[in-house]
């Protein structure tokens, strides 16, 4: 039976993005417990956090969504390029027309670093199978990421470069 335009393929897509939200959710969720002395409580959403992930990438194995490195490159170059191109655009535009300030920064931030992103994505695209060790930081306010040097200060947001977070 195939897959392609059924229910159960809505199912799958519903419930990833379900799954995905759910996760990030719980790790928000644990950091403010945390910072109010609730560590027990933390470490709870920390753990459902990691099943909804599993929950999450066992539906998109089961889509057929994942496929080589070169395709989900490629893949996300699309999905980035679309973002900051189109998606983003539109969103802060409509947070500025109803003054939601609040959202309109934190839409602008994903907008300037989508962009980051697909440019990354490209550069790796273009250096697959090249198997170079780049090491690559992010700012914990607005996402911006950067291989190999850590600036100054963020040049979207203005945190302090100390502040990066190194991905291992």
């Amino acid at each position: 039976m195939a897959l392609a335009g059924s229910q159960t393929e809505k199912n799958l897509k519903d419930a990833f993005a379900g799954e995905s939200q759910a996760n990030r959710k719980y790790l928000a969720f644990a950091k403010k417990a945390e910072t109010e002395g609730y560590r027990q409580v933390g470490k709870l959403f920390r753990a459902a956090a990691e099943a909804e992930t599993v929950h999450a990438l066992n539906h998109l194995r089961a889509l057929g969504s994942i496929k080589s490195t070169k395709e989900n490159i490629q893949e996300a170059i699309a999905g980035e390029t679309h973002e900051f191109k189109s998606m983003y655009p539109e969103m802060i535009a409509k947070a500025k027309a109803d003054n939601q300030k609040q959202a309109e920064v934190s839409f602008d931030y994903a907008n300037q670093v989508e962009k980051v992103h697909a440019g990354l994505c490209e550069k790796a695209l273009a250096n697959l199978g090249n198997n170079k060790e780049v090491d690559y930081y992010v700012c914990p306010v607005c996402g911006n990421t950067v291989e190999e040097k850590v600036p100054d200060t963020c040049p979207i947001c203005d945190t302090p470069g100390s502040k990066f977070i190194k991905i291992t």
